[in-house]
């Protein structure tokens, strides 16, 4: 089974200046384009963009949400570092003859130590001033 580790890199919000490049769009793409070839080198493949929910402080008490644009890249993990154990089946276990129940080889029961028996006590009328929280 191929395994992968990810990478979340914040989108580039601004575009880059260079020869040439003169339309906001064409500089938004040379700043894309740059960032995917610089982790491209390093062995990343472009996933997907991603658009996620942040909550941020506003004034003192306040939150306000916005949102991150986010790029997901991921490469495969080297098949040499992950080492699986081979597994090996146990024996199946042997059932011991059976011998007939006698009082002192019969399982103890869990439970309270003592068991009442007889009616419930009753536990009187519900006190006024305490309410339900």
């Amino acid at each position: 089974m191929q395994r992968y580790e990810y990478r979340v890199v914040p989108a580039p919000r601004r575009g880059e200046k260079a020869r040439g490049v003169r339309t906001t769009e064409e500089r938004f793409a040379l700043a894309l384009t740059s960032l995917m070839n610089e982790l491209g080198a390093e062995g990343w493949d472009y996933l997907r963009a991603d658009a996620l929910p942040c909550d941020e402080r506003a004034g003192l008490t306040g939150t306000k949400t916005s949102f991150q644009n986010m790029l997901v890249f991921r490469r495969a993990l080297a098949e040499a570092a992950v080492v699986v154990p081979p597994v090996v089946a146990a024996p199946a276990p042997v059932a011991p003859a059976a011998e007939p129940a006698t009082p002192e080889s019969r399982p103890l029961r869990l439970g309270a130590a003592i068991t009442p028996e007889g009616p419930a006590p009753s536990l009187g009328p519900a006190k006024p001033d305490l309410a339900a929280e």
